[in-house]
């Protein structure tokens, strides 16, 4: 049971608003930081939009709005903290200056964690008093519904802070992923990016609209991705004998030309491809319209998964 109560969240952009209303629905004390105040009022919209898809997701009642505070100082945000979510952009120099600054008001054993995506820890937090309580806490938007969240201790990082960093990402309802070392772009953004990238390819040379290769996920690995990984999959995909039988089947095919991992040019011509498939996609549709069918989805589907997994695990 973790015993982590006090919650700041710095910076109320989309990954921000996400933690907070995460943690508002865990009953957690959220302490809210953001030298953009105009962020603030798209806040509030976003909480009572989203507030339909998080009770059923949590089944809760209510939303406890008075354990919420909105502080235009970054000190008074941090000062009483028992851990601390920033949410700033992704850019070394200014994490590393806000990290500095954060460490510097906050409580000695207080844990900060960035939700950076895929910036290095060690040179985050390098002017960051107490480096043994720092670590990366790496969300999947959207953040109030989705489970995962990898954590990357960074060279000085106390396994106490990662064990106390966890028990806080269980106790509102993650599935945290112990990443062993730091990398950069840690776990799932490479496994993305290798996707992105091969995808960028086969759309600039013509192979394929975006929609084609959405579908080509969607419909066919996407659905089993959402219970089980790439490695179970193919696990399964050996027969009875499993992954080895598998490796000696598809192995040879390793050796073959089928992915350009190297990035293409993004050029104008593949921009257009991408912005025009993608718009072709939306129907019309806004994003705020797409992004509630989306959460409606996520709902259902991690509520019907967790009836298999019992199976599986």
């Amino acid at each position: 049971m973790s015993k982590t109560k006090k919650i700041a969240i710095i910076g109320t952009g989309v990954i921000g608003a996400g933690w907070i209303i995460r943690c508002l629905a865990h009953d957690k004390i959220v302490y809210a930081f953001d030298k953009d105040l105009k962020l603030k009022k798209n806040l509030v919209s976003e909480i009572k939009r989203t507030w339909p898809h998080v009770k059923k997701l949590f089944n809760k009642k209510t939303i406890k709005l008075k354990n919420f505070k909105y502080f235009t100082s970054l000190e008074e945000a941090v000062k009483d903290a028992d851990f601390i979510q920033e949410c700033a952009s992704e850019n070394y120099a200014l994490k590393t200056r806000l990290m500095t600054t954060i460490g510097k008001y906050a409580k000695t054993k207080a844990i900060i964690s960035s939700s950076s995506s895929g910036l290095l820890p060690t040179k985050i937090y390098s002017k960051c008093r107490n480096p043994q309580r720092t670590i990366i806490g790496h969300p999947f938007n959207p953040v109030y519904l989705l489970p995962a969240v990898e954590i990357v201790p960074g060279k000085k990082t106390s396994k106490k802070y990662l064990d106390t960093a966890k028990k806080f990402y269980k106790s509102i309802s993650m599935n945290p992923i112990m990443v062993k070392h730091e990398l950069p772009g840690y776990l799932s953004d490479r496994l993305q990016e290798a996707l992105w990238r091969e995808g960028l390819h086969i759309i600039n040379e013509g192979h394929a609209t975006t929609e084609d290769l959405d579908r080509a996920i969607e419909d066919g690995p996407g659905l089993r991705w959402s219970l089980m990984g790439t490695f179970l999959t193919f696990h399964l995909a050996g027969g009875k004998a499993g992954m080895r039988h598998m490796l000696e089947q598809f192995g040879p095919a390793l050796k073959l030309p089928w992915t350009k991992l190297k990035a293409p040019n993004l050029s104008n011509k593949l921009i257009n491809r991408l912005v025009a498939g993608t718009k072709k996609q939306s129907k019309g549709k806004s994003v705020t319209k797409i992004a509630n069918i989306r959460d409606e989805y996520l709902v259902e589907l991690q509520k019907l998964r967790k009836k298999y997994e019992k199976k599986l695990r």
